[in-house]
């Protein structure tokens, strides 16, 4: 688990991890083995990296992830770049879909060619979150 793409995600040696959706390319770009994967998505994460083309699809998902997101953990949401493979997501509509379900964004980074990535986690308690995209619940 050396990859430089995990680190700027912020994986870490011990965390309890899934991909859900990832693509062949992705899951090489990241360089995480099968074997620090959980093969459900069973228990709780510190790590969950879903890959979404359709805002119905994220809307969907989105408080089934968060369920079994630790109050440590990061939700990261990837999305085909320009809106390819026939996507209707933008960043603006992921962060607005975020902060619906009460979650909100740290950063975004490009996973490959075709795939970027934004972060999720839960709010800290205190701090004021202004998005012009979305606004918490």
């Amino acid at each position: 688990m050396t990859s430089t793409l995990l680190k700027k995600i912020g994986v870490k040696q011990g965390m309890r991890m899934i991909l859900v959706d990832a693509p062949t390319s992705a899951v090489e770009a990241l360089g995480l083995s099968t074997e620090v994967l959980a093969p459900k998505l069973v228990g709780m994460f510190d790590y969950i990296h879903l890959f979404a083309r359709f805002q119905e699809d994220l809307n969907t998902a989105f408080p089934k992830l968060k369920r079994h997101l630790r109050e440590t953990g990061m939700l990261w949401i990837s999305w085909p770049k320009g809106r390819g493979l026939g996507s209707d997501l933008t960043l603006q509509e992921i962060i607005r879909i975020g902060y619906n379900h009460g979650l909100v964004e740290s950063k975004t980074i490009s996973v490959d060619a075709t795939w970027s990535a934004i972060k999720f986690t839960f709010p800290k308690e205190g701090k004021q979150y202004k998005n012009s995209y979305g606004q918490l619940k």
